[in-house]
């Protein structure tokens, strides 16, 4: 008797030890892509691009440090968020291998997110690449204007799982570029990246 009442003692012992590392764990992290201009984790999901390593599997985990353009992933591996892992995403495939989506300038375009995990978010921005950049080369912050065109900011609210941002596309662009979209966590120390292809 003594015996299995010690044994149940160590199992609610147990128990509660369990119940406290669960409870202390963060709940899931945000996970997302974008979907309008279609990036290039999604062209490689939806297989309209092949050769494209794990990211065909999880175009929404493309995490990195935040904090850019002053920290982040290292230039030349902003499109992957310096994960080797999907070091694909980096390759320029000549600068036109990826499916590039048409735009003009000045125009309204609507840019759209799909969250397969949404989390506490504290803004979403876009950067756009300079005129006159090289588009053979992986991406690097000195291609790109570092004043986002369009911010969204949340201040730690959390968004739906679909998300639209209506905005301007930038002007002054011509020839193939890549838009830049990050979406920083509020309360974990990570950002997602996703890069698109666009033609003026």
């Amino acid at each position: 008797m003594l015996r299995n009442r010690k044994l149940g003692m160590a199992g609610i012992a147990v128990g509660a030890f369990a119940l406290t590392v669960c409870t202390s764990v963060p709940l899931a992290y945000g996970h997302g892509y974008t979907t309008a201009p279609v990036s290039r984790a999604k062209n490689c999901q939806n297989g309209t691009v092949t050769n494209c390593g794990p990211i065909q599997w999880e175009p929404q985990s493309v995490e990195g440090p935040k904090g850019f353009p002053q920290a982040g992933p290292a230039d030349g591996k902003l499109c992957s968020a310096g994960l080797q892992q999907f070091a694909q995403l980096d390759d320029q495939r000549g600068g036109t291998g990826w499916p590039a989506t048409t735009l003009q300038p000045g125009q309204g375009f609507t840019f759209t997110w799909h969250l397969t995990a949404a989390h506490s978010t504290t803004d979403f921005k876009y950067y756009l690449t300079k005129q006159g950049w090289d588009r053979t080369k992986p991406l690097t912050r000195a291609a790109l204007d570092l004043n986002p065109f369009l911010t969204v900011k949340l201040n730690g609210a959390r968004p739906p799982t679909d998300v639209a941002h209506p905005g301007t596309i930038p002007t002054g662009r011509t020839g193939r570029h890549l838009i830049l979209a990050v979406w920083t966590i509020n309360d974990t120390a990570n950002a997602f990246y996703q890069c698109s292809d666009v033609n003026f």
